[in-house]
């Protein structure tokens, strides 16, 4: 069966502070609504690096993007490219690395912030460059895509966690409480989304460490969350996904053709 996806990547979210400080998706885990795993990031611990990881299932060493000045497009094929070619339409919103990664580079705002083309592997997108951008904008960015599009592949990316985490560490209040308010922000949309029949994925890139940075091997630099929720998964407490698996997981989801490892534990 084929459904539409959304997958959220909560830039810099650690798996504990994730686990202790997100109310909300803890409530439709303890509703057995969704279940929450604990990934390991692929090394290095860095965001550019690691978007192309969860987007195309490639690790770092392999795909050649290993850390965040590589600014050129990618050589692998994404979700974008797999959904595009099946026929699926696609959507971000999502901080402009991202854009440089799939559609074209370098960013030029004036042209890229608002992407209509079906030619391009992300067809519509909202892209942002300031890491201070707020996730209540970036959110409704994600949301206004979704209704005008109707994507059957959205990805959601905020960065204000990791933004908070850059300026004031791993255990702080101001990082806890980022994550906090990704939260509540989650709250106004994610039974809208699962009501329009959207599987829904919530995860990470990398975590953050008390030197307010992260590219080594701490447990809070690498242990992020993984969400899911909607009737096409299968909540099993024995799965144990990793990172490369996101992205041939989502392709299973959405029923494309692709030829990624995936976590079918994950799914009914």
């Amino acid at each position: 069966m084929k459904h539409n996806v959304i997958l959220v990547v909560l830039d810099g979210l650690n798996y504990q502070v994730a686990r202790d400080a997100m109310g909300h998706l803890q409530a439709y885990c303890g509703a057995g609504r969704a279940a929450l795993y604990q990934l390991e990031c692929e090394l290095p611990a860095l965001s550019r690096p690691l978007y192309e990881c969860i987007l195309s299932g490639v690790p770092p060493i392999d795909s050649g993007i290993v850390h965040n000045n590589v600014s050129r497009l990618s050589t692998q094929r994404s979700i974008f490219h797999y959904a595009r070619d099946a026929g699926l339409s696609t959507a971000a919103a999502a901080y402009h690395w991202v854009s440089e990664l799939y559609n074209r580079t370098p960013f030029v705002a004036a042209r890229d912030r608002h992407t209509d083309n079906p030619e391009l592997p992300i067809q519509q997108g909202h892209f942002y460059w300031n890491d201070h951008y707020p996730d209540s904008h970036l959110f409704a960015d994600a949301e206004h895509l979704r209704l005008r599009h109707a994507p059957n592949f959205l990805l959601v990316h905020p960065m204000n966690i990791d933004d908070a985490g850059h300026k004031h560490g791993f255990d702080t209040a101001q990082y806890r409480n980022s994550a906090r308010s990704a939260d509540i922000i989650l709250a106004d949309y994610l039974q809208g989304w699962l009501d329009a029949g959207y599987q829904v994925l919530v995860t990470a890139d990398h975590g953050m460490n008390n030197d307010r940075s992260h590219n080594g091997l701490l447990p809070e630099e690498r242990e992020v969350p993984l969400f899911v929720i909607g009737d096409a998964f299968s909540f099993n407490p024995d799965a144990a996904p990793t990172q490369t698996q996101l992205c041939g997981t989502v392709c299973e989801l959405l029923g494309v053709p692709h030829d990624k490892p995936a976590c079918r534990e994950l799914l009914k």
